[in-house]
């Protein structure tokens, strides 16, 4: 039988929720665990980073093989299960982070009223969603996934320029702080750009797993699912060099706008990759050989470890202090919008040719680096000087 829709949507909306809990505070914490900034708070995330990906590639791994070798339901609840240990691993730890992510420097009628503000945008998302559930039920407007999706898109980038415009105008904010604002917006800018591109990995290069590549070994024909562990693998083994590198480096480490350039022309390079791949591609043939997406992967892999756990890393260290947690949900509403982005992309991949589709995004990825490349001194000087211990991280 095919399970409910309303079930199905229930349990994502939980997952949203979740994650947006989650992954805003989580990172302001590790953040708060390195007050002294500078290169070491950058590998410092990229360690939480490699933390993150041994659940990411064990993932796939478990839950890819009960879902499509046994059962969808033992594959949901495995991940269930591994988010319970989770939590009790985090709560079992928790004393260890002192007053790292605690609230700082906040009265208490300024925690009432921020609180007062989230009661009332979760009460407005809720109504928005209720009133547009019943206009079309009513029939007077027809909702699809793709014009939801594309909407919604719409409404990330309107909420993002909003607040940025709101913070630079009515923050109470000096100088500084402004212009350190709007390096977080071109960093904001992208990120949405790099993961529209890296999170097709869930859409048209599973896709391209599971289609077009030679799964077969000995016989065996491995689940689709277990080509995405390979970018959490890469992460795990790199993750931990790429930060040393930082650190090694001192002040002639790469400045973070040049960091960014790097990860979208590796992202990029990753999709040329694929679109060479595609030309040798055809509609039940045997399939191309895996090491096409490894290749990708791994590219796209120190591309994230050049844009990703840096860019984390930045925005706590250019937001002023009491925006830190703010901040933060705002660089992950680029991650959502990128993940948006991908997904529409992904619906393309039986409608335009892959090389084409491929290639398309390698050439945005491309040009999105090389700007940030060619803008490297006048966001360096946006940023200024950082306190004594962070200027070999924004070092050029």
């Amino acid at each position: 039988a095919i399970p409910s829709p309303i079930g199905f949507y229930t349990g994502l909306i939980l997952i949203v929720i979740g994650t947006g809990l989650l992954k805003p505070n989580v990172s302001a914490i590790v953040g708060d665990l390195y007050p002294e900034g500078g290169a070491r708070r950058d590998a410092g995330f990229s360690i939480f980073y490699m933390g993150i990906n041994v659940g990411a590639f064990a993932g796939p791994l478990v839950c890819g093989f009960l879902g499509e070798s046994i059962n969808w339901h033992l594959g949901f609840s495995a991940a269930g299960i591994g988010m319970v240990f989770g939590l009790i691993q985090y709560q079992l730890g928790r004393k260890t982070l002192a007053d790292a992510g605690t609230l700082k420097n906040k009265a208490p009628e300024e925690i009432q009223r921020d609180m007062t503000t989230l009661y009332k945008g979760i009460a407005g998302v809720v109504a928005i969603i209720v009133a547009a559930t019943m206009l079309h039920m009513l029939g007077i407007v027809t909702l699809s996934l793709s014009g939801v999706a594309q909407t919604t898109g719409v409404v990330i980038v309107a909420l993002a320029i909003v607040y940025f415009a709101y913070v630079l105008i009515f923050g109470g904010l000096d100088a500084q702080q402004k212009k350190r604002i709007v390096v977080i917006f071109f960093l904001f800018v992208g990120a949405a750009l790099f993961w529209s591109g890296f999170e097709q990995a869930g859409s048209s290069m599973n896709l391209f797993a599971e289609r077009l590549t030679d799964r077969v070994i000995a016989g065996w024909l491995m689940p689709a699912s277990w080509l995405q562990s390979v970018n959490a693998m890469f992460i795990v083994i790199f993750a931990p060099i790429v930060g040393f590198m930082w650190v090694r480096m001192g002040s002639r480490e790469p400045s973070i706008p040049t960091k960014f350039a790097w990860g979208l022309m590796l992202l990029g390079s990753g999709f040329l990759v694929l679109a060479w791949a595609s030309l040798y591609t055809k509609t039940g043939g045997p399939g191309v050989s895996p090491m096409w997406l490894v290749t990708t992967y791994f590219l796209h892999t120190i591309g994230e470890l050049c844009l990703s756990p840096v860019g984390l890393s930045s925005v706590t260290k250019l937001s002023p202090k009491h925006l830190v947690g703010q901040m933060m949900g705002v660089w992950f509403m680029g991650t959502a919008l990128g993940n948006l982005i991908a997904g529409l992309l992904g619906g393309a991949f039986d409608t335009l040719p892959l090389p084409e589709l491929f290639g398309n995004v390698a050439l945005i990825s491309g040009v999105g680096g090389l700007l940030f490349l060619i803008f490297t001194r006048p966001i360096q000087k946006l940023i200024g000087k950082l306190p004594t211990q962070e200027q070999a991280a924004v070092a050029e």
